[in-house]
């Protein structure tokens, strides 16, 4: 899974929007940007975030400044337990020459001292875009940690896994009717990616208007199939 298998496997795909979010991380999304730009291929950069409760949240940038200001947010409040390498492998930063040029000590998976409230205020007090994160999954996920969506949680859509049909979970959104429902390959390794995916109908890749998309505005929709 380096930036550059990545890149090119979503070319083998044909995928033309990726979304990189590495647990409780940041720090890879501008280089696999920038990779990813001399191909035609648009990136949303952010996070996967474990929240206070468990809870895995996708969050979403339009710019650097925003993703420093999220990141510095993540490691203030990621607990200070240190990764076993053992365990759970090495936590390792690269160059564009693949090049290791730091490595995260602490470990990325555990869940931040910040509950998913806080986390959603925060993402989108910098323009961000906050996604609930495979909803249908038994663990992880904000129907297995908490039991239902609550109605004042300010959200942009949400995430299904890839073998989940959209009807199974409409039981949890009864508040939230009108939100879209998205599917990502949910991609750990170089094989995963591009295995589901989901249609934007927009004018252009950009951030804007995959915020229009998700929330069906200016005639902008999301399709799974």
């Amino acid at each position: 899974m380096s930036p550059a298998k990545i890149i090119e496997k979503a070319l083998e795909k044909g995928l033309d929007i990726i979304g990189i979010t590495d647990h409780n991380s940041t720090r890879h999304c501008k280089l696999i940007s920038k990779l990813a730009a001399t191909e035609g291929i648009f990136v949303l950069m952010g996070a996967e975030v474990t929240t206070r409760e468990e809870v895995h949240c996708l969050s979403f940038f339009e710019n650097d400044d925003q993703l420093l200001d999220f990141q510095a947010y993540l490691e203030a409040h990621l607990p200070p337990i240190l990764n076993d390498t053992k365990k759970f492998g090495y936590q390792v930063v690269i160059d564009e020459d693949e090049q290791i040029i730091d490595e995260i000590e602490f470990l990325l998976i555990s869940a931040l001292n910040q509950s998913i409230d806080q986390i959603e205020q925060k993402v989108h007090s910098l323009g961000g875009i906050f996604i609930p994160a495979h909803i249908d999954r038994p663990s992880y996920s904000i129907t297995s940690q908490l039991g239902f969506i609550p109605a004042d949680l300010n959200i942009d859509a949400i995430e299904i896994s890839a073998s989940c049909k959209a009807e199974s979970v409409l039981p949890f959104i009864t508040k939230q009717k009108d939100v879209s429902i998205i599917r990502n390959s949910d991609a750990h390794y170089e094989d995963q990616i591009g295995k589901v995916f989901t249609t934007f109908e927009m004018e252009h890749r950009s951030f804007d208007e995959v915020k229009l998309a998700l929330h069906r505005m200016l005639g902008r929709n999301t399709r799974i199939v």
